[in-house]
């Protein structure tokens, strides 16, 4: 039935319990952001669905961008995904993709029709992402510039959500926003890197990971040293909007918490230690953008 090869999709490639309460803290901590570095109290309810909604198509939009993209790949590497094995088509895919670009194009002009500029452009950074800016070839053989360049994408995707508020209510962006964008873009980066470290019994052949095409020793590192830069905006982030003791503690355990999980990866390569990183990932993303938007607004009212 239609529904249940839907249902199974989404269990399989865009769990929307899984990522729903990320995704909704990502996208009210942006609003809450805006709120707290204007000086005023409260965001509106609109500003809070119309972020999450956007934001949330804005991920499943790309997790359909790379079922395009890595159809070739997945047909002869990972024929066992969904739609290799033909459980939805990239037609249907496609179809559904232009409903999620719809549903954003109508939020965008019921709160403000001026956000539908905004999403103009993140959509054209979107859809240059898509083409691989013209430049497929290039960026494959530089595979670090292939990723900065996609994760870009992230802060473009909070600067949408934060605008919800700022721009709605006739503001310009307070320029302390950008330390909140510098952290999104650090956090995205640690994502992307620890959940393409693998443990040697999990790697796949024609799957690109940073553990095989660094070394596991160097993906770590990297790993760790990008939480370090994103643990550097959050503090800026959090001086801002007058946060930074409770932020401060809070980053000092997780650093110490993330050199641990590396360090016991690295002594023993397992593949639920290399989970652990992943999960470790996840944990400081939720904290950083509950601390940097959610908790302190909460703590003011």
């Amino acid at each position: 039935m239609m529904v249940n090869r839907w249902w199974v999709y989404q269990k399989e490639r865009f769990p929307v319990l899984k990522h729903g309460l990320p995704i909704a803290v990502f996208s009210v901590s942006a609003v809450s952001y805006s709120v707290l570095v204007h000086g005023r109290r409260m965001p509106s309810i609109a500003a809070m669905v119309v972020a999450f909604v956007s934001v949330f198509l804005f991920f499943l939009q790309m997790r359909i961008a790379d079922e395009f993209k890595d159809f070739a790949d997945d047909a002869r590497y990972r024929p066992y995904r969904p739609v290799p094995r033909g459980l939805v088509s990239l037609r249907e895919l496609g179809w559904l993709g232009v409903g999620t670009a719809i549903i954003q194009l109508l939020l965008a002009f019921w709160l403000s029709p001026s956000l539908a500029l905004l999403l103009g452009l993140v959509w054209l950074y979107f859809g240059l992402m898509c083409k691989e800016f013209f430049v497929r070839d290039w960026l494959k053989g530089h595979p670090l510039v292939y990723m900065l360049s996609h994760l870009v994408y992230v802060p473009l995707i909070n600067l949408y959500a934060s605008a919800c508020d700022w721009l709605v209510v006739g503001n310009v962006p307070n320029a302390k926003i950008f330390w909140f964008l510098a952290a999104s873009f650090f956090t995205g980066t640690a994502i992307e890197i620890g959940r393409k470290i693998r443990a040697p019994e999990a790697e796949e052949f024609g799957v690109e990971t940073y553990s095989a095409i660094w070394g596991r020793g160097k993906a770590v590192v990297a790993w760790v040293w990008v939480l370090g830069l994103s643990a550097i905006a959050t503090s800026i982030a959090a001086s801002q909007i007058n946060f930074t003791t409770p932020v401060s503690w809070l980053l000092g355990i997780l650093l110490a918490s993330v050199v641990g999980v590396g360090w016991l990866f690295l002594q023993k390569p397992l593949t639920k230690r290399a989970k652990l990183i992943e999960a470790m990932t996840a944990l400081w993303t939720l904290l950083v953008y509950l601390c940097l938007g959610i908790v302190p607004l909460l703590l003011r009212l």
